[in-house]
């Protein structure tokens, strides 16, 4: 019967339409769910080729966050064991400066039961400014911040920057990130998807 409402939930995702007179270039959920999952990763929103695709991070971002995770494909498209959940499913058209922000309908809609039916969840992957905003008990006045601050929100939750190549110069401004916190991400991923019993 779980499983049964749960195919229901992502049915009626997959269905979503709520977005559609804001979006002049159509409606395409993308997401990556099932009961099973024990990592969750949280982000912003599918970019153009992940809405061509239907495939999250489908996309340089992808190449760099499963790096980063150090886990492949295969692993990381895996539903059974990883949950994808941007905070809006559908790719919000472009601005001046990029992508444009999730739309928020999708959240208020969707986010509290689609997070209840993922209850096997042992670590969450907070990725950029409104996954965390959403996601975070507490957070400090900046991304760069609040991702040094990482520790304060194990073992549950850790918050990263996004892998996109636009964060190229971050990444060279804050070079702690990649030794001293992937490397944690690395075994906190490890010993979820690969300890025995997976």
């Amino acid at each position: 019967m779980k499983f049964m409402s749960f195919d229901n939930l992502l049915q009626e995702i997959q269905q979503c339409t709520l977005c559609l007179p804001e979006l002049s270039h159509g409606v395409r959920p993308v997401v990556q769910i099932n009961p099973t999952a024990k990592l969750l990763i949280v982000g912003q929103a599918p970019g153009r080729k992940v809405h061509e695709s239907g495939v999250p991070f489908d996309d340089a971002s992808g190449e760099r966050l499963r790096l980063w995770l150090a886990i492949d494909r295969k692993v990381f498209y895996d539903p059974q064991q990883v949950a994808i959940l941007p905070m809006g499913f559908c790719y919000p058209g472009t601005g001046k400066s990029g992508d444009l922000p999730p739309r928020p309908e999708c959240a208020i809609k969707w986010r509290a039961r689609v997070l209840a039916a993922l209850p096997k969840i042992e670590l969450t992957i907070v990725i950029g400014q409104y996954a965390q905003d959403y996601h975070l008990p507490q957070k400090y006045k900046t991304l760069t911040e609040t991702v040094k601050h990482w520790r304060d929100y194990q073992p549950k939750l850790l918050p990263i920057p996004h892998p996109s190549p636009r964060n190229n110069i971050w990444l060279r401004k804050n070079s702690w990130f990649e030794e001293e916190v992937v490397p944690e991400l690395k075994k906190r991923v490890r010993e979820i998807l690969f300890s025995e019993g997976i």
